[in-house]
């Protein structure tokens, strides 16, 4: 099949019909992203990712991934609660001020977006497919071995922001990627210039230090692969600095101000569910394995499991220990007695880092 402008428009539509801000399309040739690639596993960023280094430069060549594949539709999902307040940064400051709150990622807070934006995907292969008639593909959602931020950039779905992540001059940095290879030809849509100038505010926020180069994430410093993807202990080194951070980590986004163009989802899906918002840590932490999978059940934060999620709120309540007053302080010192002969040698070693940050 030939590439056609009128397909694209179509699909473009049908694309924002199913909860999508914006559709492109890319062709297969990442090649010039490949010594990135190469560059940033050699220099162990990618901590212990292993599958990053298993499928290798497959990454980067979408036409070895699925053989036949000659375009790539690209796709941009806002995931910011359909009620969210225009001052939504703000308010997201105020909550990592507030020591004795446990913090989630806002794009955790509802549910787990790789079955929402696969399955949306899907439904838009459905439609092309009674467009063009029966042709090959797959759809893609942080879900294989995908450079899906390299994809998105080169379709002009917005730049690399110095946080590494795709940045949008309408749509901030506050959405999901997508993508759907398929066989046959669709003309590429133009990539955009990057408009982070002078602007350091995401490398300068980050708590960890993890953004150590613009575009550059040593994944073993940043929160969000500390809290989520490590399975073992968090360094302690970097325990204090994580603050009351217990599922992921927005502060490189919350800070960017091109976000306060972040564009709010038209989908249920992402609305915040209560059990998980404006949460103090010390009712997180109390949460037997029954009540988390309970509370999580349909969410990303399946991903880790219980033992995981006492870990990470042990950091918080260490954290939030030493700034606590005295009423405070026992409150929390309790919190973690209560846990400190669990059966877990990894949270019982979390709970006695935290207990020691106030003697």
């Amino acid at each position: 099949m030939n590439g056609n402008n009128q397909w694209s428009r179509q699909i473009r539509a049908w694309a924002r019909e199913l909860g999508f801000s914006d559709i492109g399309v890319s062709g297969v040739d990442l090649s010039s992203a490949e010594p990135h690639l190469l560059q940033w596993l050699a220099r162990g960023y990618h901590g212990d990712l292993h599958y990053m280094e298993r499928h290798g430069l497959k990454r980067a060549r979408p036409a070895e991934l699925v053989p036949g594949t000659v375009s790539v539709i690209t796709a941009r999902m806002p995931y910011l609660p359909r009620d969210t307040a225009p001052d939504w940064q703000a308010r997201e400051c105020a909550r990592l001020a507030d020591p004795g709150e446990g913090v989630v990622s806002l794009y955790a807070r509802g549910r787990d977006y790789h079955k929402v934006v696969r399955a949306r995907l899907q439904k838009l292969c459905d439609r092309i497919e009674a467009l063009v008639g029966p042709f090959g593909y797959r759809v893609f959602s942080d879900s294989a071995p995908v450079l899906e931020k390299e994809l998105a950039s080169r379709s002009g779905l917005g730049w690399r922001g110095k946080h590494s992540m795709v940045l949008s001059r309408d749509a901030g940095s506050m959405f999901f990627l997508g993508e759907i290879f398929v066989d046959f030809a669709l003309e590429p849509t133009d990539p955009v210039s990057a408009h982070c100038g002078t602007c350091t505010a995401c490398i300068d926020v980050c708590p960890t230090g993890a953004i150590v180069a613009p575009g550059v994430v040593d994944a073993r410093r940043c929160i969000s692969y500390l809290t989520i993807e490590n399975h073992g202990p968090i360094p302690e080194e970097l325990r204090p600095l994580m603050g009351n951070h217990i599922y992921g980590c927005d502060d490189c986004q919350t800070i960017c101000p091109w976000n306060k163009y972040a564009q709010t989802s038209t989908l249920p899906d992402f609305d915040e569910r209560a059990p998980l918002v404006g949460r103090r840590l010390v009712e997180l932490f109390a949460w037997d394995e029954e009540t988390f999978l309970k509370r999580t059940e349909g969410g990303p934060i399946r991903r880790i499991d219980h033992e995981r999620w006492l870990r990470n709120i042990a950091v918080a309540l260490g954290n939030a220990l030493r700034e606590a007053d005295a009423a405070q302080a026992r409150e929390l010192r309790a919190a973690l007695l209560g846990r400190a002969d669990h059966e877990s040698a990894l949270v019982r070693e979390h709970v006695a880092w935290a207990l020691a940050q106030r003697a």
